[in-house]
């Protein structure tokens, strides 16, 4: 089955519907600094460099499924119905105008879990209320990566649906796999990493594992206000897409409550606090060693990989569609004269 993918990022989420069996046909990514990463990383596919508001829907190649996590900073004023004035509630919008267009089989939106916060329960139902009137049966759920084979704790929310002359509504399945641990996701790097060069450049080649390099400089007293370390029989913080907010090593002692939002470092094992580095980062996201972030400072690595979907829960989420829309009996029973309400 083809699939294309909007908000394609470094395609974390493309790596895991490949490993699936999905043949992703075309790619659409605007960030300049992540064409390269995309490209060398995911050869059989065309990625489009435009904007998504740029693209009209003739252009989007026929496919089964859309994917992606358009940016919602907006959607509070999506959901009443003034997001498209602002240009990154436009670009929800116009996620729904490619699919209402192509009306693929599936589609699949991920995004932060903070739009279900009680303040924003409209504009979610409104969220809600138009991927269905696109012509879908509409499920949504929030997930921990950590119960997805996926070494930390990362709260997503999934919009999946399946187009309603299928006759079904995707089923998330119940399943929690086994915890994996730190020491068990990023052990055998321990001592491997090396720091950013001035300014945080790269190392480029001079890392003898690819991205094992970590942030330099400064922690602020934001950083500094909460535990930032997990040890090594725990999952991971989440990773962020800021490199200065990157989680601590677990080589580290747990950092020390002195005050009210105030933490130090432990007296005279300051040395062992250091950041995650981008390769850590990725194999927390699970992406594979031969997974390479081509970027000039390491800041543009973080950013790429604490943005993508992680590799295995992407992975998960499509053998699951692909299993439902080959036996609908899987899913839902079939649906007719039902009210789509959730």
């Amino acid at each position: 089955m083809n699939i294309v993918s909007f908000f394609a990022g470094a395609g974390g989420m493309d790596l895991g519907f490949q490993n699936a069996g999905f043949n992703v046909a075309w790619a659409n990514e605007y960030d300049k600094e992540i064409w390269e990463t995309y490209e060398k990383n995911h050869t059989h596919t065309t990625l489009d460099r435009r904007s998504i508001v740029d693209i009209p829907e003739d252009e989007v190649p026929e496919c089964d499924g859309i994917v992606g996590g358009p940016p919602c900073q907006s959607w509070s004023e999506a959901g009443s119905r003034r997001g498209i004035d602002d240009k990154r509630g436009q670009l929800f919008f116009d996620f729904i105008r490619i699919l209402v267009a192509k009306q693929p089989r599936f589609f699949l939106a991920e995004n932060v879990s903070g739009m279900l916060a009680p303040k924003h329960k409209g504009a979610l139902e409104n969220i809600k209320k138009m991927f269905k009137e696109a012509g879908y049966n509409l499920s949504f759920d929030m997930l921990n990566a950590s119960d997805y084979s996926v070494p930390q704790d990362r709260k997503r929310v999934f919009f999946i649906g399946i187009r309603k002359d299928l006759g079904f509504r995707f089923k998330f399945p119940k399943v929690k796999f086994p915890k994996i641990t730190l020491d068990a996701a990023i052990r055998d790097l321990e001592n491997t990493a090396i720091p950013a060069l001035e300014k945080n450049y790269t190392n480029g080649e001079e890392c003898k594992i690819p991205n094992h390099e970590y942030q330099i400089g400064g922690f602020s007293s934001m950083f500094m206000s909460r535990n930032r370390v997990r040890s090594w029989e725990e999952q991971s913080f989440t990773i962020q897409a800021g490199a200065r907010h990157a989680p601590l090593h677990p080589q580290a002692p747990k950092m020390r409550l002195v005050g009210v939002n105030k933490r130090i470092f432990i007296p005279e094992k300051e040395h062992l606090y250091r950041r995650l580095s981008v390769r850590e980062c990725a194999r927390i996201q699970t992406f594979p060693d031969d997974f390479i972030f081509h970027y000039s400072k390491v800041q543009a690595g973080y950013k790429m990989i604490g943005n993508a979907v992680p590799v295995k829960l992407a992975e998960f989420l499509a053998t699951s569609i692909k299993q439902q829309l080959e036996n609908p009996s899987l899913g839902l029973k079939p649906i007719k004269n039902l009210t789509l309400a959730l």
